[in-house]
């Protein structure tokens, strides 16, 4: 019998000095028994840098034609293309070619610093694709933040970004290896 999604509930406040955005939102995340919980809170932190009325989080890991979130106008265009990790090349080309712009959110810096330069002369091309690399401070506090129901707070001001509950916090630097043009 294959393994069912966790279900998680998670109440963001989102404080984006950088963009001057401020509001809450309601989420509800399905967790594939594969994914862990650094890439989930990943895919919140992702939501929180890009939040939008029209932000939705795709079918990601059990569906390769969705994208992690994807934000897509009433016409049914997509607007914005957000993956996480380490996106073949081709899949990267394919959503340069569905979305007016794309954004891959990389949170392994070693790892994603050799999977860049081996594709970057590729994406060079696409101005409206973004790479940023996503380091978390402290590893072992990303399973405290995490739990079935969450209220978490998020400061974002330039590359720095906190992920707070009551208890605990991560500090997220974020460094962006490829920006629009």
């Amino acid at each position: 019998m294959a393994l069912k999604s966790t279900i998680f509930k998670v109440k963001l406040s989102v404080a984006d000095i950088t963009r001057n955005y401020y509001e809450d939102h309601d989420l509800t995340l399905a967790r594939h028994p594969s994914e862990t919980d650094l890439r989930m809170l990943v895919r919140v932190i992702a939501f929180a840098l890009n939040a939008h009325e029209h932000l939705k989080f795709g079918k990601g890991i059990s569906s390769p034609e969705e994208p992690d979130l994807w934000q897509v106008d009433l016409t049914g265009e997509i607007i914005h293309w957000i993956d996480l990790g380490q996106p073949q090349e081709k899949r990267i080309r394919q959503a340069c070619s569905k979305a007016r712009q794309v954004s891959v959110y990389t949170y392994q810096p070693g790892a994603a610093i050799s999977w860049f330069k081996d594709i970057e002369t590729d994406l060079e091309r696409f101005d409206h694709l973004r790479v940023i690399n996503l380091g978390v401070g402290d590893d072992s506090l990303v399973a405290k933040l995490i739990a079935r129901t969450m209220a978490l707070n998020c400061t974002i001001e330039d590359d720095q970004i906190m992920l707070a509950n009551d208890a605990n916090n991560v500090f997220v630097q974020m460094k962006v290896v490829k920006d629009f043009k």
